[in-house]
């Protein structure tokens, strides 16, 4: 069974990015895939901001992501790029910590003009940290998600059917990992 991590870089709660990731999350476990989420936001902030890589939160977040087949980054873009507090966790990360995992960047924006943030922001990094299976990633509107009155998002339908299909190659790539793995 693969194993994959969600890194939620938002650094509220209510987040449009949480819609998304609400969609994408439903769709590992329905494929009986073993999901586990790390709110950046939930990890201490003093441990971020002082780059304490021995703290137990940290190193339990890092065992996480060591043991993934995949990694699903997901962040809202402030200022053309990902969140802060998610930078600092990724610096945080072992300097090979992405090595030989699958990779899809997923990004919330308010504006088309930063549709460039996954190819100029996240894909550095990502590659710095050891990633050399990126998948190509999934931009979103946030005017392509609002929330119902239930509490739900509403994904609009283009965006969704591009979520589902990145998410299912996402899938797919971990299956294929993990089968080979195991000889």
């Amino acid at each position: 069974m693969s194993k994959i991590v969600i890194l939620q870089g938002s650094p509220t709660v209510k987040s449009r990015l949480n819609g998304v990731l609400d969609r994408v999350r439903g769709q590992i476990e329905e494929s009986g895939a073993e999901v586990s989420v790390i709110n950046v936001r939930d990890l201490p902030a003093e441990d971020l901001l002082h780059a304490r890589f021995d703290s137990p939160a940290i190193a339990e977040a890092n065992a996480l992501v060591a043991a993934a087949d995949a990694v699903v980054i997901a962040s809202p873009v402030y200022k053309a790029s990902f969140t802060g507090i998610l930078k600092a966790y990724l610096d945080l990360l072992p300097q090979k910590g992405l090595e030989n995992k699958i990779v899809l960047p997923l990004v919330v924006g308010g504006t088309i003009a930063h549709l460039l943030a996954i190819d100029y922001a996240f894909k550095p990094v990502l590659s710095v940290l050891g990633a050399r299976n990126i998948l190509t990633g999934v931009f979103v509107l946030d005017t392509q998600v609002t929330w119902g009155d239930d509490g739900k998002a509403r994904i609009e339908e283009e965006i969704a059917g591009r979520i589902d299909a990145a998410t299912s190659l996402l899938l797919q790539e971990a299956r294929w990992q993990t089968e080979r793995a195991q000889g």
